[in-house]
């Protein structure tokens, strides 16, 4: 599977286009739908994966769903928790991980050994919990949930870098201190 980054909006969010076998699937399109669809270029999407409904993630859904009204949306309220997903020639497994907002999710390609989670979990530090439907309580309930992972997977993020959740073990204060 090929991951490609566009940064996208004022709040500099992190869309992902995947590719597999001329399939794609789009992760968070924040705005620049025209870009976007640079990115996807010939292949056929397949599916939109929406790690939480905040506006600077999900700019740009209306513009796919215009383009395709069948378009198969992937978010908390049509996902199961940990019931792998098959969707083209993608593989997937939600783990429901609020904290951030009550709909965060986190999108696990354990064949691949990568997460999308949104603002769930940033390079050395999590995502904010005082907007609406946040929950520290909640926030840290997912973190120790996500730790029972594997250290080398990759985790892609909602704004700046990657990381790896082995990392995050090591150097993210509120991991170690879960």
């Amino acid at each position: 599977m090929e991951i490609k980054k566009i940064v996208t909006g004022a709040l500099e969010e992190n869309c992902y286009v995947l590719s597999k076998d001329g399939a794609c699937l789009i992760v968070d399109p924040g705005s620049d739908s025209r870009n976007i669809k640079e990115l996807v270029g010939t292949d056929k999407i397949v599916g939109v994966l929406v790690t939480h409904a905040h506006f600077d993630h999900i700019g740009a859904l209306r513009d796919f769903l215009n383009m395709n009204r069948r378009l198969k949306i992937f978010k908390k309220s049509n996902l199961t928790d940990l019931k792998e997903v098959e969707v083209g020639p993608f593989k997937f497994i939600p783990i429901f991980t609020p904290g951030h907002s009550s709909d965060s999710v986190t999108f696990y390609f354990a064949l691949e050994k990568v997460m999308f989670v949104g603002d769930f979990i940033f390079k050395d530090t999590v995502g904010r919990c005082d907007l609406p439907t946040g929950s520290t309580s909640e926030m840290d309930k997912s973190i120790a949930r996500i730790k029972e992972y594997p250290d080398d997977i990759v985790l892609y993020t909602g704004h700046g870098d990657d990381t790896t959740l082995g990392r995050e073990k090591e150097k993210n204060l509120y991991f170690i201190e879960k």
